[in-house]
């Protein structure tokens, strides 16, 4: 069993920056994916971000691109990620995965482990 607990989620303003951080526990995850998820009101979750844990390969979708980042700390079993010039359509509810396996994937449905979400609020 693998314990995700997500932290850092909070309201800011259009424009700033918010870094979110998924500790984890219970087993080695060296050789797991780690992943970012976020679902807003109404809508089906999405893909993120993911990395590997190791080496640290990292992939990050379209849609954030450019702003966001993921990023991991071996020592601290946390996984982070960053987010700068946030936009009201980045509201939602981001969601920590880890995936037994160090193969990439955007979908949520293969990952084992899932934190129990951190509520991310963008204003205008």
């Amino acid at each position: 069993q693998v314990q995700l607990v997500e932290s850092g989620g909070g309201l800011v303003q259009a424009g700033g920056s918010l870094r979110l951080s998924c500790a984890a526990s219970g087993r080695t995850i060296s050789s797991y994916t780690m992943g970012w998820f976020r679902q807003a009101p109404g809508k089906e979750r999405e893909f993120v971000a993911a990395i590997y844990w190791t080496p640290g390969k990292t992939y990050t979708a379209e849609s954030v691109k450019g702003r966001f980042t993921i990023s991991r700390d071996n020592a601290k079993n946390t996984v982070y990620l960053q987010m700068n010039n946030l936009k009201p359509e980045d509201t939602a509810v981001y969601y920590c995965a880890a995936k037994g396996s160090l193969v990439m994937s955007t979908q949520g449905t293969t990952y084992d482990y899932w934190g129990q979400g951190t509520q991310v609020t963008v204003s205008s």
